[in-house]
């Protein structure tokens, strides 16, 4: 089951229908239009329906999903869209069809009338196999199976990479300094374009006036230009907001350029960057970067499954990456991001694959395969010794002491101690701040720095005027010695 509750748009699904939802995207202005396929491979949509963008053949608006005939069965593999709203997808065959707004070609049938239901993109794609599409405001860009880019819509800034800014009306391969090269990754920002090569190499083209395509200086390209700070730098994937764009390099790092009067950067300021900067995470290793063109926010996603925002925040300005609650970066987008669409195509595989962090935080306090409970108030907490081991120092010297299946503990409370091991397994705390006063001598006890730090923000995001005695007494009642540098104490 993919979960699309986080957007409004689908409120009015029945259960039923939810369940059956394997992708989906949400789009438009207002995050009021979506398209979405069922484990049937039955294509639907719903929303205001703005310049036919549903592929419905009409342009009528429709609060109940109807059904896109020419798309079901066709497997969709990649989908993206534009502002105006035009959608463009890649089925699994390697076919591409648009729709949607047309008035600047970005439909690329070679005409500027829209389109009400999915057409065929054919011109020079018609022996090509497309993996991944992309759209910019109001133009388009595909990637072959060989590793070539194809691009067709609005060039006001040379987005469309064809060496001019007049409108491409059907699709033309970007070559220039992509000629022989292979291309594994695209994407695009509201007026740019950038590519990631099978060497690590980065190659942006379009509107710069931000500084967007991490040249060093502000002027447009009208060709595909290599991102020379990036030299010996491998990245493996980019992902553009509306004037900014991150990267993600092969060992887990995080660079930004562009613009940044939101910190959509993440650079700690709000200072535009026409070079790239490397984010500091804090030693997380990410494995996944996300912005959308239609927005200011950024988040990624790191290696043991945390995921981090920054940037326009429902209004407010993050000037530093976030540690959020959610486990997709896809919420970060759905609860943040102004408009609240969807920045890639969410998708669920059929098996419903877990990965390793989503296991392991589904087995925590699981009795089936555990080999180690905890008693704590009379009330049993199940783990397995060889995740402790490798977690926790305290953990591995007392477990290589002791072969005992049961350990009582009476220092801690049950709330306490449940959330110190579910840290363990999920790097999260969800405790309210006099609970995490608790759990913060609990991590000064077992030396746990960076437990220590997140109970601290807990309370500290916590405090208010109405809470302050309550968790005065919650340090007096669990002893609490230690808040950042000092007592914690009126």
């Amino acid at each position: 089951m993919l979960d699309v509750g986080k957007w409004p748009v689908f409120a009015l699904l029945p259960p039923e229908e939810l369940r059956l939802i394997r992708q989906a995207c949400v789009f438009g202005s207002a995050a009021n239009e979506a398209i979405y396929v069922t484990v049937n491979d039955e294509v639907f949509a719903l929303g205001t329906n703005c310049s036919g963008c549903l592929g419905l053949g009409d342009m009528q608006s429709t609060i109940e999903p109807r059904r896109i005939d020419i798309l079901c069965g066709k497997k969709i593999v990649s989908l993206s869209t534009g502002t105006g709203p035009h959608v463009v997808i890649a089925t699994a065959d390697g076919e591409v069809y648009a729709w949607g707004h047309n008035g600047y070609s970005q439909l690329g049938n070679g005409t500027t009338n829209h389109g009400l239901t999915p057409a065929l993109v054919s011109t020079n794609l018609i022996t090509k196999r497309v993996t991944e599409v992309a759209c910019g405001s109001h133009h388009t860009i595909a990637l072959t199976t060989e590793g070539e880019v194809y691009a067709w819509g609005y060039n006001n800034s040379g987005q469309v990479g064809s060496g001019s800014t007049a409108n491409q009306p059907t699709p033309r391969r970007v070559s220039s300094c992509l000629q022989n090269k292979v291309v594994i990754n695209i994407a695009c920002g509201q007026l740019c374009s950038m590519a990631v090569l099978d060497n690590g190499e980065t190659y942006g083209w379009g509107y710069n006036c931000n500084g967007q395509l991490g040249l060093g200086n502000n002027g447009n390209q009208q060709t595909p230009c290599r991102i020379a700070a990036l030299q010996g730098i491998n990245i493996v994937q980019v992902a553009c907001g509306y004037a900014h764009t991150l990267a993600l390099t092969d060992e887990g790092f995080v660079y930004s350029w562009g613009a940044n009067s939101y910190g959509q950067l993440g650079t700690g300021n709000k200072s535009n960057q026409a070079v790239p900067t490397l984010i500091n995470m804090d030693k997380e290793r990410m494995v996944e970067v996300a912005a959308c063109h239609t927005s200011h926010t950024s988040a990624a996603k790191t290696q043991s499954g945390q995921v981090l925002m920054w940037g326009q925040c429902r209004g407010q300005v993050v000037a530093s990456p976030h540690l959020t609650h959610f486990t997709s970066t896809d919420d970060v987008f759905a609860c943040f991001a102004t408009p609240a669409v969807t920045w890639h195509l969410l998708s669920v595989d059929g098996d419903d694959y877990l990965t390793v962090a989503q296991s392991l935080k589904r087995e925590f306090d699981s009795p089936e395969i555990s080999d180690l409970k905890f008693l704590v108030d009379g009330k049993c907490i199940h783990v397995h010794k060889a995740l402790l081991k490798i977690r926790c120092e305290h953990f591995r010297a007392l477990l290589n002491e002791t072969d005992e299946e049961a350990i009582e503990i009476h220092q801690f409370s049950y709330l306490v101690y449940r959330a110190f091991l579910g840290y363990l397994y999920t790097d999260t705390i969800n405790l309210p701040p006099e609970d995490a006063i608790g759990l913060l001598d609990l991590a000064t006890y077992y030396r746990e720095s960076r437990l220590k730090r997140l109970c601290q923000e807990t309370i500290k995001r916590g405090i208010t005027e109405e809470n302050a005695i309550t968790l005065l007494s919650a340090a007096v009642k669990y002893e609490a010695r230690v808040f950042g540098g000092g007592s914690l104490s009126c």
